[in-house]
């Protein structure tokens, strides 16, 4: 339901509306932007858009989405936590933690983090607000956006409809946790296939 309402969107205001969800899902705001991008692959299949188009625009989307973000979190994001006492009192607390976390795996979570949709929306902000060295951040984020934006829309432009559903219902690591089942699958279903032929 909410694909095909997309896909309508999509269809009407296109390649725009795509940059327009992703950037600000990237940037901090908990959009569907990920379901935006599947909808866009699928609607390339169908011929509506080219589908390197589709990357491009995810690709670029979400690098400077985050990069708003992360900027946003290193200028304003303390002042925000220290406007409230509670949460300021939290902060102070689980900040310096957070920063250490972010100087040793700050790369791991900003590239891992484009394909967990929670972290999608909120990695850039902790990575601004720990100070996390921004050309390091600029690295691993342009790294995770592009992958993100390929491996998204070739498994909706080449699968279609069920995998961009199984995508927006389970996330792209359980998709992607289906694939060595699929080859197991192949390989025993080959091999019991030859030793019926020999028998």
């Amino acid at each position: 339901m909410v694909l095909a309402s997309l896909n309508t969107l999509l269809e009407q205001y296109g390649l725009i509306l795509l940059f327009g969800a992703v950037a600000v899902e990237s940037a901090g705001v908990p959009v569907p932007g990920e379901t935006m991008l599947i909808a866009a692959a699928v609607l390339a299949k169908l011929g509506h858009f080219q589908l390197w188009e589709v990357i491009l625009v995810a690709a670029a989307a979400a690098i400077i989405g985050d990069n708003i973000g992360y900027w946003l979190g290193r200028e304003g994001g303390r002042r925000l936590l220290g406007r409230w006492g509670f949460v300021q009192r939290h902060a102070e607390r689980t900040l310096p933690p957070a920063e250490r976390f972010f100087e040793k795996h700050g790369a791991k979570t900003v590239f891992f983090g484009r394909f967990i949709a929670i972290l999608r929306v909120a990695a850039a902000w902790l990575a601004g607000i720990s100070h996390m060295a921004w050309w390091r951040f600029f690295v691993w984020n342009a790294a995770g956006g592009i992958i993100w934006a390929i491996s998204i829309s070739f498994l909706a432009y080449i699968f279609g409809q069920a995998v961009a559903d199984a995508i927006s219902r389970y996330g792209l690591y359980a998709v992607l946790a289906l694939i060595p089942l699929g080859v197991a699958f192949f390989f025993v279903h080959r091999w019991m296939r030859r030793r019926f032929e020999s028998a």
